[in-house]
């Protein structure tokens, strides 16, 4: 059985930080690539950060220059989030992709004041 725990969201004022973390357990082999999507209310799920075993990283245009992915070890990603804005709000979903991919269950970011 496969389980993605993700922890670390919450309500933080504008301008603030979370560190999203995401601990992976299970049947899930050659991981490749580790990452986060969000979603909106209203909106599609987005992109937000992907990380590859070499390290290579792909951010959406909006958070570049704010938010870092980092690989803590094979199984385990975080999201550092720094001068986070409303817009930001949005549930975020911990991905894993490797000869199949799963989501997380999507822990909430809320920013306001």
């Amino acid at each position: 059985q496969v389980q993605l725990v993700e922890s670390g969201g919450g309500l933080v004022q504008p301008g603030g930080s979370l560190r999203l973390s995401c601990a992976a357990s299970g049947s899930i082999f050659s991981i490749n690539t580790m990452g986060w999507f969000r979603q909106a209310p209203g909106k599609e799920r987005e992109l937000v950060a992907i990380i590859t075993n070499g390290a290579t990283t792909n951010y959406a245009d909006s958070v570049k220059g704010r938010f870092t992915i980092s690989r803590d070890n094979a199984r385990t990603v975080s999201l550092q989030m720094n001068s986070l804005k409303p817009e930001d709000t949005a549930v975020y979903y911990c991905y894993v992709r490797g000869l199949s991919q799963f989501w997380g269950q999507g822990t909430q970011v809320t920013i306001s004041s």
